[in-house]
C-alpha cells in the first residue's frame, strides 16, 4: 500500500459510470434550441429531442419495462430510432435494433433468445413481423410506428397496424420529465446486436454503456467532427447501432438528418439543403452518390467526410468522391467490437505517391482508434505477433474497452473469442512496418456485400437444399458497386439438370434477397485429396 492508496476512495463525487445518456443531456442543457433532428417536414431540438426520450422511457416503464430487460425496434433511420437509443437505456433496459432486411424465421429466434418484452415496429415491415410474432408464439407489447414522413411515392408500401398501441400514443403517455436513471455500472448492457450467424444461429453480442460512452468521443476524434455537425443517416441505425453515431452526435451537439432509404437525389439534396458535414456508409453509397445522374446532383461548397467500411473502395469510386466533394475516410471493424474500431489515418506524405502506392495505402484498414487499447496480428495457436513485415500472415485481435461484454447466453463462444485475454476477430491479415494493419482474408468465409455480412455456408446449405445440387461453393467476388457479391459455384447430381435461373429463385425462397448469389456458375469444384473444397482457388476464378 502507498499513500495514494490510502483515503483517496471512489465515491459519488469523484466517480460516475460512464454511459452516453450524458452526452444527451449536457446537449439538450446547453444547446436546447439547436435542430437535432430533421426527418423531412420535421425538426426536433435538442430539448424536445430528451424530453421526448425522457417521455418513452417513461411510458415503456409504466408498461412493466425494468432494468435488464430487452425492447426490440425494427425502424428505419427515423427519430423514433434515435429516441428509442436513449429511451431505452433511461430505464436501464437494453435496445436490440433488428436488421430490417430479415427474414421471418431469424427475427423470431432474435426476439425469443434476447426474452424481448416490447418490440417497436416500423409499419414498411409489419407484414414480416407479423410472420415472425406467429412464429414466436409468446405474447410482448407490440407498438406500430407509422412514420408521419412516409412519400406517397415510396419505394416500399406501408403494411397493416399489428400492434396494440401506436408510437406516438406511446410516447405521449409518457412523462417528459421523467427522472431517467444512471446505469448502476458502466458494465452494464446497453444494448444486444446479432451476428449474421455464420454457423447455425446468430449470436447476440451485447454492449456495455461504458464501451458506447467512449465510442462517442472516439468516432467525434476519427471524423474530426467539430462543433454542431450535421450528419446525414445513409448507413443503417440497426448495424451496430449505426457504429454508435446515434449516441455520438450529441457530444458536439450534431444535426442528425434521417434518410429512409438511400437514393442519390434524397442524399444531394440533403447535403446541399442541410449542409451535410458527414456520412458513413458500405462502398455502395459512394457508388450510388458517383453514378447518379447529373439531373439528381446538386452543388454543395462544404468539404463532407465519408467515412467507410468493409471492402476497400475501387480506386476509380475513390477519385469520383474527391472529385465531387468528399473526403473518404477508411474504417475497420466487427459488430463485436462496437462497429470501428480501427481507421486509416491518413498521412499528408501520401497525397504525393503514385496512383498505384496510394491505392495500397488506401486499401489497409489502419492503426487502432483512439478508444481501443491494443490491436494485433497473432498467431491463432500460439498467441505470439507476428513480425511487422507485411507478408506474415495472422489472426486480427483486439483488446480495450469497445470490445463487447460476451455473447448472451453462450459462454462457450465468449470464451472461444476472447481466449488468451484477446478478442478474436477471425479475420486474417498481416502488420505492415509502420503499424498499420491490411486484411488479407476473412477466416470464416465472410463475404460483405453493401456493408452487409453474408454467411457463405448459409448460402451454401440453401443450394443443398435443391434436389439437383451435388456440390456447392459461395465465394466473395469483387463488385464495383457492392464491394463485394455472392457467387456460387455448383457442381450437379449426375443425370439432373437445373439452369441458373432456377436455382436463384430457389435461393430467393430460402433467403434474404441481399444474400442471395449474384452469379452461379456450373463447373466441377476443386477439392483437396480429404475431399475438401479448396476456396482459395475459386477465389482466383472468381477474380
Amino acid at each position: 500500500m502507498g499513500i495514494y492508496d490510502e483515503h483517496l476512495d471512489r465515491n459519488a463525487a469523484n466517480y460516475q459510470p460512464l454511459t452516453p445518456l450524458t452526452h444527451l443531456e449536457r446537449a439538450a442543457a446547453v444547446f436546447p434550441d439547436h435542430v437535432a433532428v430533421i426527418h423531412g417536414a420535421q425538426r426536433l431540438t435538442y430539448a424536445a429531442f430528451y424530453r421526448r426520450s425522457r417521455a418513452l422511457a417513461s411510458a415503456l416503464s409504466a408498461h412493466g419495462v425494468a432494468r435488464g430487460e430487452t425492447v426490440a425496434v425494427m425502424l428505419s433511420n427515423t427519430p423514433a430510432m434515435l429516441e428509442a437509443h436513449h429511451g431505452v437505456p433511461m430505464l436501464g433496459a437494453v435496445l436490440l435494433s433488428i436488421n430490417t432486411r430479415l427474414d421471418a424465421e431469424i427475427i423470431a429466434f432474435q426476439l425469443r433468445h434476447s426474452e424481448a418484452k416490447v418490440v417497436i415496429v416500423d409499419r414498411e415491415f409489419s407484414a414480416v413481423m407479423a410472420q415472425a410474432l406467429d412464429k414466436l408464439g409468446a405474447r410482448l407489447l407490440v407498438v406500430d410506428y407509422d412514420d408521419p414522413e412516409f412519400p406517397l411515392d415510396a419505394p416500399a408500401a406501408k403494411g397493416a397496424r399489428i400492434g396494440t398501441l401506436d408510437y406516438e400514443a406511446l410516447v405521449s403517455s409518457g412523462d417528459p420529465d421523467f427522472a431517467w436513471t444512471m446505469p448502476r455500472d458502466e458494465w452494464d448492457a446497453i444494448s444486444l446486436n446479432y451476428t449474421s450467424g455464420t454457423t447455425g444461429n446468430p449470436k447476440g453480442v451485447v454492449y456495455h454503456h461504458r464501451g458506447a460512452a467512449l465510442m462517442g468521443y472516439a468516432n467525434v476524434v476519427a471524423a474530426q467532427m467539430g462543433r454542431h455537425p450535421v450528419y446525414l443517416w445513409t448507413l443503417p441505425m440497426f448495424h451496430c447501432n449505426g457504429w454508435c453515431f446515434p449516441w455520438t452526435l450529441s457530444v458536439q451537439a450534431g444535426t442528425h438528418v434521417c434518410l429512409r432509404w438511400v437514393r442519390a437525389k434524397a442524399m444531394y439534396d440533403a447535403i446541399a439543403d442541410h449542409g451535410v458535414t458527414h456520412l458513413c456508409g458500405a462502398p455502395i453509397v459512394m457508388a450510388t452518390l458517383v453514378n447518379a445522374p447529373e439531373a439528381e446532383k446538386r452543388p454543395f461548397t462544404q468539404t463532407v467526410t465519408f467515412n467507410t467500411a468493409a471492402a476497400p473502395p475501387p480506386q476509380s469510386v475513390l477519385a469520383g468522391m474527391r472529385e465531387a466533394g468528399f473526403e473518404v475516410t477508411h474504417l475497420y471493424g466487427l459488430t463485436e467490437t462496437y462497429g470501428p474500431a480501427v481507421v486509416n489515418e491518413w498521412k499528408a506524405a501520401w497525397n504525393a505517391l503514385e496512383p498505384a502506392a496510394r491505392a495500397a495505402q488506401t486499401a489497409r484498414q489502419g492503426v487502432r482508434y483512439t478508444a481501443l487499447e491494443a490491436l494485433s496480428v497473432r498467431d491463432p495457436k500460439t498467441m505470439e505477433s507476428v513480425p511487422a513485415d507485411g507478408e506474415t500472415i495472422g489472426e486480427v485481435m483486439f483488446r480495450g474497452n469497445i470490445v463487447m461484454r460476451g455473447y448472451l447466453k453462450n459462454p462457450e463462444a465468449s470464451a472461444e473469442a476472447f481466449a488468451g485475454g484477446w478478442f478474436h476477430s477471425g479475420d486474417l491479415g498481416v502488420l505492415h512496418e509502420d503499424g498499420y494493419i491490411e486484411l488479407k482474408d476473412r477466416a470464416k468465409d465472410i463475404i460483405i456485400s453493401g456493408g452487409e455480412n453474408i454467411s457463405s455456408i448459409e448460402v451454401e446449405n440453401a443450394l443443398y437444399e435443391h434436389p439437383a445440387v451435388a456440390s456447392a461453393a459461395v465465394v466473395a467476388k469483387p463488385d464495383e458497386k457492392w464491394g463485394e457479391t455472392p457467387l456460387a459455384f455448383v457442381e450437379l447430381k449426375p443425370g439432373r439438370t437445373a439452369s441458373e435461373a432456377e436455382l436463384m429463385e430457389h435461393c430467393r425462397t430460402k433467403l434474404a434477397r441481399f444474400k442471395c448469389p449474384k452469379e452461379i456458375r456450373f463447373s466441377e469444384i476443386p477439392k483437396t485429396s480429404t475431399g475438401k473444397i479448396q476456396k482459395y482457388v475459386l477465389r482466383k476464378m472468381a477474380g
